[in-house]
């Protein structure tokens, strides 16, 4: 029964019914009794209890029953266990259960926590009595976590921990004095401990820190049904709240109290039941506690769920989707809900201050003047956003017109997005200087977003099975316009300061915006989405009323919106034709400049751990070296001889500064043909130069260095040494199995039998090395390497991470010529591994081949790496050779694949 702020269940909990009858569990209390504390039978009957929730969880029994059921089940075994233990003097004691158990909800593997509440702190006896106790329920298999509180005790944790009071705002009673509990009922309450104004800015406190750690998206690839935003811990945030200031026990309480409406309650319980199934299969199928939803998991749950395969997505993607917005409907419900409360709880009621004739201002939020403002004038409700940029100073919106907002979302029906003001709303809300970001989010949210842009609907908690993309479309769409707008103000202009003064320099960043909004709107559709987002994109900018020529370099934008990243990673950027080539295709520096913005705040936005400063350095001296053959013209492209002058002449600046006379320099240089001083900057020319120069002439010890502060955001590190076939394929698995991660390689063969190899390497979470002991480590097995190659070992035994070996990618070789440049091109994709770059190298190795380049882009689960090769004759590969390397690697991959 109810009392006050705590449950004090002195029945056992009811075994559900609504289902077909519970063998096991009905006769349980009967088998205990008579198997008189054997731990064996205790055992035993636990075991086939779990057997029969397993089976009637996958004979799709309601959750409801199964997760009542098994806190039930438990609750049998623990009475009895207190019952058969022979504890003595523990009458005025109480056995508690607390936390979820105490809420009577328990997954197989979830915890189970008691509290035995005594009077005064146990002696030695008391302390023998505990002992025994949990020793016996270990014993049988129960790993319980337990605590002895006395009142007083209960009090002081309680006080200092926000935590232990909302485990103990869910305490029911077991077996013992109900007397004690009743103590620690009133001692607890609201007058005593935690006032309810307290408690609330506590609980939305804790969410908020909680939701900061998942960065503030319920959309990651491997979410926490339990803890992540939307998840369970926000519905009983909600109930915490709602028990210690209303005394509502249910969420049924909350309808009743006028909280929830009807539909409002049943969308509830129906995330919650789904949040339930997810989290019941998760330990069903690892027999553990495991609340992430792990990519493994997610296969084999939507398999459970009978998920199948459509023409366009996996069964995965299908169940994902379901999960990600039943997560965002609760945290519409949770905001909706806290809001609610924040009101009632926390606010002296202020007369409104009108705003229009629509809306006011009450206690802060914005709220509608009256319930129908948004039937009478349609257009209010993305007015609403507006006002919300146009007055920073409100808080949010008021409960009341959140709801008048979800009634009327079919409003927004084609009339209304035909309708001028619309269009013209809605472009004040991208044209916004402030809160671009914010309300779009909250748009989302709402279910406006989805509703004014039907595409955009579609690709609502989308997911795409992969490593690569670390959030469903709508999050990651929603975070790139986060970061352009990031790089629009200008107190983030030191995170990617080209990228901010670009950005700040647009005639329209609304441009941008759109752009953002529409470059995967087309996901999951079939065919190229770059396509089918700039037809959508077109026409939704000449009907929202902008220029046929801002239109029109909205839809170039999403057509071409992956260009700029794949070129710069994947092709030859030191190469002039590759620069005027893509001159030609973006045609002028306005083009340019928005592509540019728009690639950093897509890849920036795809997965946390992919953008690094070595990216943000590759794609600024690509643009850099675009808008200088933009500058010249189309028509007088950048030819080869110009760059190479240029670059010698910057890197003598430095050299002079340095006190390297121009003699060494001539002499240093004389090693080098054009190709060195085009794919080498003039600093790191610089660097190589000041080093040769040091080194003695006629020595033919290698040389080792790194510069931890390379100019393109990474550790570059140099080898100079006699040349060997094999220096790629060993030196990689060097570096491979120090952790490093190569981003790129350049081998430069001198034309006195040495080469110069130059590798940009990162640690595993993208930033250079710093640390000097580090570095020397380095060093040092590289230096080991060059003087006894026989004792380097080629294998990397390093495994690859968990995540990479549940995707299975089939290895593809492409093999071209680049006749220009005398040189093949290998285009290779596979599964991203450690050791995969020194086995391309040993098979580049046997096969007498000589690389020249490797552009290494690892795209989440998947390597897509370039390589620049010949013969030893400095020549393209012959038809024949290519096939034969084309064979000799497909061997050699998929032989390491399988293994």
């Amino acid at each position: 029964m109810p009392v006050g702020d705590i449950d004090i269940l002195e029945e056992p909990l009811p075994l559900p019914t609504r289902s077909a009858p519970w063998p096991l569990l009905t006769r349980l209390p009967t088998l205990l009794a008579e198997a008189n504390g054997s731990p064996a039978a205790y055992r035993e009957y636990l075991r086939q209890a779990h057997e029969e929730l397993k089976a009637r969880f996958l004979a799709e029994d309601p959750i409801e029953d199964l997760v009542h059921a098994r806190a039930a089940l438990i609750d049998v075994v623990l009475r009895e266990a207190w019952r058969t233990q022979h504890l003595v003097n523990v009458d005025s004691w109480a056995l508690v259960a607390v936390g979820g158990y105490g809420r009577g909800e328990l997954h197989p593997c979830s915890d189970i926590d008691i509290m035995l509440l005594v009077p005064e702190p146990p002696d030695a006896h008391g302390r023998g009595n505990v002992e025994r106790l949990v020793t016996f329920l270990w014993d049988i298999g129960l790993e319980v976590g337990h605590s002895v509180r006395t009142v007083d005790e209960c009090v002081q944790e309680s006080t200092a921990d926000v935590s232990v009071m909302t485990t103990l705002l869910e305490a029911r009673q077991l077996a013992g004095s109900s007397s004690l509990v009743s103590q620690m009922r009133d001692a607890l309450s609201p007058e005593h401990v935690w006032p309810v104004k307290e408690f609330f800015e506590a609980k939305v406190r804790e969410q908020s820190e909680r939701h900061l750690k998942a960065h503030d998206t319920a959309y990651n690839l491997e979410p926490n049904v339990k803890t992540g935003p939307g998840g369970l811990r926000d519905i009983q945030t909600i109930a915490w709240v709602a028990k210690r200031h209303f005394g509502s026990d249910t969420l049924d309480g909350l309808a009743t109290r006028g909280f929830l409406s009807v539909a409002e309650l049943r969308r509830l319980k129906q995330a919650q039941a789904f949040l339930w199934k997810v989290r019941f299969g998760l330990h069903v199928l690892t027999g553990r506690r495991e609340d992430r939803l792990l990519f493994d998991h997610q296969i084999r749950l939507a398999q459970t769920f009978g998920y199948e395969d459509a023409s366009y997505t996996l069964a995965v993607e299908q169940f994902m989707q379901r999960y990600y917005r039943t997560v965002m409907d609760v945290s519409l419900l949770n905001e909706l809900l806290l809001q609610l409360f924040r009101e009632a709880i926390l606010t002296e009621s202020e007369p409104p201050r009108p705003l229009n004739a629509r809306f006011q201002v009450r206690n802060g939020s914005l709220e509608a003047v009256s319930s129908d403002v948004f039937a009478r004038t349609p257009s209010a409700i993305l007015e609403l956003f507006v006002l919300l940029q146009q007055n920073p100073e409100i808080n949010g919106v008021r409960a009341s017109t959140m709801r008048a907002v979800a009634r009327s979302l079919w409003l927004i029906d084609e009339e209304f997005r035909q309708n001028p003001r619309n269009h013209r709303l809605f472009l004040e809300i991208v044209r916004s200087p402030v809160g671009v970001t914010h309300e779009l989010r909250r748009m989302n949210t709402y279910g406006v977003l989805g509703r004014y842009i039907p595409a955009f609907g579609r690709i609502v908690g989308r997911m795409q099975y992969d490593l690569f993309h670390a959030y469903t479309v709508d999050a990651h769409t929603l975070f790139v316009v986060s970061n352009l707008r990031r790089f629009a103000i200008p107190r983030y202009d030191h995170e990617l300061p080209a990228a901010s003064r670009i950005m700040q320099s647009l005639p329209r960043t609304e441009v941008a915006y759109l752009a953002a909004l529409f470059h995967d709107i087309a996901k999951g559709r079939g065919g190229d989405h770059s396509e089918l987002g700039a037809v959508d994109a077109e026409a939704f900018c000449l009907e929202q009323g902008l220029s046929p020529y801002d239109a029109r370099l909205v839809a170039w934008l999403v057509r071409n919106h992956l260009e700029l990243s794949i070129t710069a990673q994947k092709q030859d950027i030191a190469d002039p034709q590759v620069i005027n080539a893509f001159a030609r295709k973006v045609g002028d520096e306005n083009h340019l400049d928005y592509l540019y913005v728009l690639t950093c705040a897509d890849v920036r936005g795809t997965n946390p751990k992919l953008w690094n400063s070595w990216k943000a350095s590759l794609f600024h001296d690509f643009y850099d070296r675009v808008k200088r053959a933009l500058r010249r013209g189309l028509e007088s492209p950048i030819d080869q001889e110009q760059l190479v002058r240029e670059t010698q002449e910057a890197a003598r600046r430095l050299l002079v500064e340095h006190g390297v006379t121009d003699a060494d320099v001539e002499k240093t240089w004389a090693r080098f043909s054009a190709p060195y001083f085009l794919r080498h900057t003039p600093d790191e020319v610089a660097w190589h130069t000041r080093l040769l120069a040091e080194r003695d002439a006629g020595s033919d010890e290698p040389l080792v260095a790194l510069d931890p502060h390379g100019v393109r955001g990474t550790t570059s590190v140099l080898i100079f040494a006699r040349a060997h076939r094999h220096g790629f394929a060993r030196t990689t698995a060097v570096l491979d199995q120090l952790g490093l991660n190569i981003v790129d390689a350049r081998i430069t063969p001198t034309g006195d039998g040495f080469s110069l190899d130059l590798y940009h390497v990162l640690e595993d979470d993208g930033a250079p090395i710093t640390d000097n002991d580090r570095k020397n480590e380095i060093e040092h097995a590289i230096w080991r390497s060059l003087q006894r190659p026989e004792d380097t070992p080629f294998a990397v035994s390093r495994r690859a991470p968990r995540q990479a070996r549940m995707f299975n990618t089939p290895t593809q070789i492409q093999i071209s010529v680049d006749e220009r440049n005398r040189r093949s091109v290998l285009e290779l994709t596979a599964g991203d591994r450690p050791g995969l770059l020194s086995d391309i190298g040993r098979v580049l190795m046997e096969q007498h081949l000589q690389l020249h380049d490797a552009k290494i882009m690892t795209v989440g689960e998947r390597a897509e790496d370039v390589f620049y090769i010949t013969d030893f004759e400095q020549r393209a590969l012959s038809a024949a050779a290519a096939q034969t390397l084309r064979e000799n690697l497909m061997q050699a991959l998929d032989r390491r694949r399988a293994a």
